[in-house]
């Protein structure tokens, strides 16, 4: 058995930190150790009590006086996009046209696929991100690809090939049986394989037909572990297109509703535009509200209003993302620290606290996987973060004038990227100081 004992300032949280001063929800240590022993937290707390437990002989990597985090979670992300984030000037189905779908028509090419899918989760890991939930393109290659690379790195990952038969180009559509089939055979090779996870994956209602719609109902009701993840109400645009193709639909949510794919582990992402009816449907089932606050800013899609959903009478699970490549950057800082500014756009506040707890175990229950990932809790995979808010100029000179955590936290929100990331674990292993260069 192979244990590592780390140091450091240790912080998870136990539950939503409602105020800036809300020091109840989190856990944390200024002199903590987490003792790691085959991939799990076995110990932590008091650093001299966690060394305690460890014994003699324990190998000890001291990380002071940088943070010690759960890795961050990202719920909504879009792997063959890697080559077309930062493209100009399109809102949502322009942007789909012009530059994803034909993007997407490269992963023909398995080793295409392969290499891209590589490229992804080296920088998932350089930006501290240990778990992510992912669209793969309609391929069934690039499925493959993702999870052969997610389980060399034993990462805890979600993931599926998209379904889609109608409204996009030739090179990107299935078929509904072909999509079945293909889904089915990745299941069978890759689901519960390790650390990997799937995905029924139906990219939206607009390009898959009502028999594509229910090839995904039949496959979650004979998996109904899996998660489900799709897109909804992301732009004005998008819902008109929707209910055209849809006319019996009463919403653009009852479309998905109808087809059974509401539910605790559904995650939608965007739910900008979401209608009281359809938001009460989302409540009732558990359904997830993925918040893509760069995708929204960067296609001008609008503002989602993430405090009034968590407090609303029937309130939403909700989930944060970056989209990329809709979204603008691979860095859960990033993400937080613009959706800070939605947040603050619809008249309220996000306090930083809150912040980290979105991405860690918030972003975990979010998944239904907070009893494996999110938390610092003994007993779960130790898939961590470290971060330095000294490591640019700028940074350390703020950092004479920072005197609390939530202060600490909301630097490293507001001006951290990967730079800020100092080592992640996956499964105990640092890798971000072996990527490549």
């Amino acid at each position: 058995m192979t244990s590592t004992l780390l140091r450091g300032r240790t912080l998870s949280f136990v539950r939503f930190p409602e105020t800036i001063d809300d020091l109840a929800a989190c856990r944390y240590e200024e002199g903590g150790g987490l003792l790691i022993e085959d991939g799990r937290i076995v110990a932590s707390g008091p650093f001299t009590d966690v060394k305690d437990k460890a014994g003699e002989g324990v190998k000890i990597v001291d990380h002071r006086p940088n943070l010690i985090l759960p890795g961050f979670i990202d719920c909504h992300v879009h792997m063959p996009q890697m080559q077309v984030i930062a493209s100009y000037g399109a809102e949502l189905l322009d942007w789909l046209n012009t530059y994803t779908f034909p993007e997407e028509t490269k992963f023909r090419d398995a080793q295409h696929g392969r290499r891209i899918a590589r490229l992804f989760l080296d920088e998932m890991l350089r930006q501290g991100t240990t778990t992510v939930a992912a669209y793969c393109s309609v391929h069934k290659a690039s499925a493959e690809a993702f999870f052969a690379e997610s389980h060399d790195r034993n990462m805890l990952n979600i993931a599926g090939k998209v379904m889609m038969d109608r409204n996009a180009p030739e090179g990107v559509l299935d078929t509904p049986q072909s999509g079945y089939d293909d889904t089915k055979a990745l299941i069978a090779e890759w689901h519960g394989k390790g650390r990997q996870h799937y995905a029924v994956t139906p990219r939206f209602a607009i390009t898959s037909s009502p028999e594509q719609m229910e090839m995904a109902q039949a496959l979650m009701r004979e998996h109904p572990d899996l998660h489900m993840q799709t897109h909804l109400s992301e732009n004005h645009a998008e819902i008109a297109f929707t209910q055209a193709l849809y006319p019996w639909s009463k919403d653009y949510t009852d479309v998905y509703e109808r087809y059974g794919l509401l539910g605790p582990k559904s995650l939608f992402g965007h739910c900008i535009h979401l209608s009281e009816r359809e938001a009460d449907a989302m409540s009732a089932s558990g359904s997830v509200a993925v918040f893509c606050p760069t995708s929204n800013l960067f296609l001008g899609s609008g503002l989602f209003d993430y405090q009034r959903f968590r407090k609303r009478q029937n309130p939403l699970r909700i989930a944060a993302a970056t989209d990329v490549g809709g979204g603008t950057n691979y860095s859960m800082l990033r993400t937080m620290d613009e959706a800070y500014k939605v947040i603050a756009l619809n008249g309220e506040k996000l306090n930083p606290l809150a912040s980290f707890w979105q991405i860690t175990r918030g972003n975990a229950e979010a998944l239904s996987l907070a009893d494996r990932i999110g938390t610092l809790e003994p007993g779960t995979d130790a898939d961590l973060t470290v971060l330095d808010a000294r490591v640019t100029p700028g940074m350390r000179l703020r950092m004479e004038t920072v005197g609390t955590l939530a202060e600490e936290l909301f630097l490293l929100q507001t001006l951290g990227d990967d730079r800020t990331v100092v080592e992640t674990y996956v499964a105990g292993k640092p890798l971000k100081s072996v990527l490549p260069a």
